[in-house]
């Protein structure tokens, strides 16, 4: 008897199986190849993007080395292209690198280039901040001291990222405006930050000899 149970079962559920397949069936066979043209796409899309991305790179390296070569202009072109057309993480770098290029040779020029980027509140609050850094060390030959502290200042706090470049610069700044006491606070803050690179401590030694010795005196 309980084979006899367990023959009608299977043959109940062989019955639903084929009724479900002749309703479903054709619904399922349009999933599955949807699926698999889907899975085909995403590797063709794949595929394309590392081409793409291949070849971007290799034109950002050309760019580097052209600068790298003292081809300025050259470098430009292509980083004016790439800061318009790249796909947008190259598109970042490219505009940096253009900021930075363009610096070279036009100080005034590079820190309005990197002006926009800090203004630009599509980019990451670091990238704001690091735009507004270059701007700041560009504009040290060219703008008073007073400037050049209300740009860096605000990055210079304990907990800003980008704190020890600006605490150097804003040092440096104060040196060249002979403003011996702002440059000893600032370089100080350097040597009493523990965090501070090693690199940057050595040459924050030969500054605060600098500031030690106070401003150069010249004899008619």
């Amino acid at each position: 008897m309980a084979d006899i149970f367990r023959e009608i079962d299977e043959e109940v559920r062989r019955d639903k199986a084929a009724a479900l397949w002749k309703r479903y069936g054709n619904l399922l066979i349009g999933l599955a190849v949807a699926a698999v043209v889907a899975v085909a796409a995403w590797q063709v899309w794949l595929y394309r993007e590392q081409q793409a991305s291949q070849a971007v790179g290799a034109r950002l390296e050309e760019a580097l080395r052209a600068s790298r070569d003292n081809r300025g202009a050259e470098a430009e072109s292509i980083l004016v292209d790439l800061a318009a057309n790249a796909p947008a993480g190259y598109r970042q770098i490219a505009r940096f690198r253009l900021a930075a290029e363009t610096g070279k040779r036009d100080a005034a020029a590079g820190a309005t280039a990197f002006d926009a980027l800090a203004n630009d509140s599509s980019l990451d609050q670091l990238y704001r901040d690091l735009a507004r850094l270059r701007a700041g060390m560009l504009r040290v030959d060219l703008a008073p001291y007073t400037e050049t502290r209300a740009a860096l200042e605000p990055l210079a706090s304990p907990q800003g990222v980008w704190r020890h470049s600006a605490r150097e610069f804003l040092g440096i700044a104060a040196l060249k405006a002979n403003l011996f006491e702002d440059a000893g606070r600032w370089f100080d803050a350097i040597v009493t930050d523990p965090q501070s690179p090693q690199v940057l401590r050595q040459r924050t030694d030969l500054y605060l000899a600098l500031v030690r010795g106070g401003a150069v005196e010249t004899k008619n």
